[in-house]
């Protein structure tokens, strides 16, 4: 038995050295098929970019998205080239290809079975590309996981969140999810203002404020639209809750709100308009006696009273 190994195994070297010229002429070959391939694909890529740069509104929308699809296409195409090569190689050093074909039908065949998650995974991965639901780009929330989406691959997506942690979904697993980002973002404000200010006046400051913001040079290429003030939207416990959104471009709804957020307060100060906290009031019922409230300033004088007397 061992001698018969040790036969095959001779002779397969033989074979190999002798095609050797005709391996590595394949081996070239597809390396340079595969640079062509990915060259043809970044210009396919480009032109595309500036294609819809030049027709649409939200040219960003579409490059992420040709991003995404590009990267999916390159390496299906990578994975397809080399597992061709592979088996060309192994032809022309004279083994028999046809079982191996055989047999790879028959684990396929017995992986379908046994990794229903897989191909569960794979399935939901080309509809999540195929539906542009997300992008390589966005701001997304995948199962209450929100992140920046660093990767979509057919079986997997990949986000990062605020601290730096990378979440790892399988496609499958996806039950919901929510794309902060998609074509354009909003800044939604909840203000709240003390009981005793004029609703009216605080509504005109914020409007002051936001147009501040939509000229700043900083700022305007980022909002896109004016501000949308809903009005008063509920009376809390200490203050009256005045409801509105910011529409800014995809990203940029958090540093927007930042910079309208502390230029509120700034004009909040400045027009003597209260920004309420929690108030508490204790009662002890209507038999309560009042309460006595000794000043420190009595106290001391009491007691210097005391001490002369």
């Amino acid at each position: 038995m061992n001698i018969n190994i040790t036969d095959t195994l001779n002779r397969f070297f033989q074979a190999g050295l002798a095609k050797l010229p005709e391996v590595i002429t394949l081996f070239i070959g597809f390396i340079i098929l595969s640079l062509i391939i990915k060259f043809i694909l970044y210009r396919f890529e480009n032109y595309i970019i500036k294609r819809t740069s030049l027709r649409s509104a939200a040219p960003k929308e579409y490059e992420k998205r040709v991003n995404t699809m590009v990267r999916i296409i390159n390496k299906i195409i990578f994975i397809s080239l080399w597992l061709i090569a592979a088996l060309l190689i192994l032809s022309a050093v004279g083994v028999n290809i046809g079982p191996l074909l055989t047999a790879a039908g028959v684990f396929g065949l017995a992986i379908s079975f046994g990794a229903q998650s897989l191909v569960k995974d794979i399935i939901n991965g080309i509809f999540i590309i195929v539906e542009n639901q997300i992008r390589v780009g966005d701001v997304a929330v995948i199962n209450e996981t929100g992140g920046l989406v660093e990767a979509i691959n057919l079986r997997t997506t990949i986000l990062r969140d605020l601290t730096g942690t990378v979440h790892v979904f399988p496609n499958g697993s996806v039950n919901s999810l929510s794309n902060l980002t998609k074509v354009w973002s909003g800044y939604v404000f909840d203000i709240g203002v003390a009981y005793r200010e004029d609703t009216d006046r605080v509504t005109e400051v914020i409007k002051e404020v936001a147009e501040g913001l939509e000229t700043d040079p900083d700022f305007k290429e980022k909002i896109i639209d004016a501000i949308e003030i809903f009005g008063v939207d509920k009376f809390a416990d200490s203050a009256v809750i005045i409801k509105g959104r910011i529409k800014t471009k995809p990203l940029e709804q958090w540093g927007v709100g930042r910079e309208f957020q502390k230029r509120i307060k700034k004009a909040f100060d400045e027009k003597g308009i209260e920004i309420p906290f929690p108030h508490t009031s204790l009662y002890f019922g209507s038999k309560s006696a009042p309460i006595e409230i000794l000043l420190k300033n009595e106290e001391t004088a009491d007691k210097d009273g005391s001490k002369e007397a």
